[in-house]
């Protein structure tokens, strides 16, 4: 059985889902993705960081927006 790559513990950065044995969460993660930097910039900047554990940090948000739960996009100047 592979280990839990994700995990949330209320006591660990309020409940956010984080990579376990760390204190990064899947939300930095997805912020740094966001914001332009590279997988290979993510893992220089966090050593602890495999490319596994990124992967599983995607595949969590992914799983996390599948709920059925519209949220509205509001165009900017409207």
């Amino acid at each position: 059985m592979e280990k839990k790559l994700i995990v949330s513990d209320p006591k660990v950065m309020m409940g956010k889902p984080v990579i376990a044995g760390t204190r990064i969460t899947v939300e930095l993660i997805i912020e740094k993705l966001a914001a332009g930097e590279t997988i290979d910039q993510i893992l220089e900047a966090h050593p602890r960081l495999t490319p596994k554990m990124i992967q599983a940090a995607l595949a969590f948000a992914a799983e996390a927006l599948r709920a059925d739960v519209i949220y509205p996009v509001v165009e900017a100047g409207v």
